[in-house]
């Protein structure tokens, strides 16, 4: 691993910010079946943001979002494909492991009719009452805080997560796509109701017991090799 003030690299891929965008250069082998991953992926921030908040009691782990509202490009070459579309990118960073606080959370954000993106971060602490986040971010750099819907159930993801999303009341929650389900992490592409909008939300769903499980940690180095 390797960084400084423009770029990050880990193995080899590598992030490099050129003053505009985040360029993420990767170079990968893909699992379970070995085939190269090669591409590029451009984040070009409709402004950068300073907001953090801590997302437990005692402010040992934090999130903000660097850009909330940005345009996203991706070239592959391997394979073969390219997209654009609306793009997010956080940071969430702690001062101790991540299974001392949480049992569990819930994370979703939406692009909003006007631009903007809301954030939730639903968080199920081991002790004390749950925790909930909701700002929504401008494209202009503002932030603003919103009072959350209710929330509600989903179905259980095929490994047997429990996951719900805040809707509007009287907007039922529905799955487009499920993204990525495995046993202690899922994400998928949801239709909910926010502000009064049908909206399409990325939503992820994080199980920290089953995250620290011993079988879970022995799986890990196959579902995030290090191979040359």
């Amino acid at each position: 691993m390797q960084r400084d003030v423009q770029s990050f690299r880990v193995g080899p891929s590598d992030l490099q910010w050129n003053g505009n965008a985040l360029e993420i250069n990767i170079r990968e082998i893909g699992m379970p079946i070995p085939l190269p991953v090669r591409g590029k992926v451009r984040v070009y921030p409709d402004a950068l943001s300073r907001f953090g908040t801590a997302l437990d009691s005692g402010g040992l782990h934090r999130w903000g979002p660097i850009a909330a509202c940005a345009r996203v490009e991706a070239e592959f070459t391997r394979p073969a494909l390219r997209w654009k579309g609306h793009g997010y990118l956080d940071s969430n960073e702690g001062d101790e492991p991540i299974d001392g606080p949480f049992r569990e959370w819930d994370w979703s954000r939406a692009t909003l009719a006007d631009g903007s993106t809301a954030v939730i971060y639903d968080v199920q602490p081991k002790q004390g009452a749950d925790r909930v986040i909701a700002q929504r971010f401008f494209a202009d750099g503002r932030v603003e805080p919103f009072e959350p819907p209710p929330r509600q159930t989903l179905p259980k993801t095929a490994w047997r997560i429990d996951r719900r999303l805040r809707s509007d009341d009287g907007v039922p929650v529905s799955v487009i796509e499920q993204l990525e389900d495995t046993p202690f992490y899922q994400r998928a592409v949801l239709a909910s109701g926010l502000f009064g909008q049908r909206v399409i939300s990325v939503h992820e769903t994080l199980n920290v017991p089953r995250l620290v499980s011993p079988i879970v940690q022995k799986m890990l180095p196959f579902r995030m090799p290090r191979l040359r």
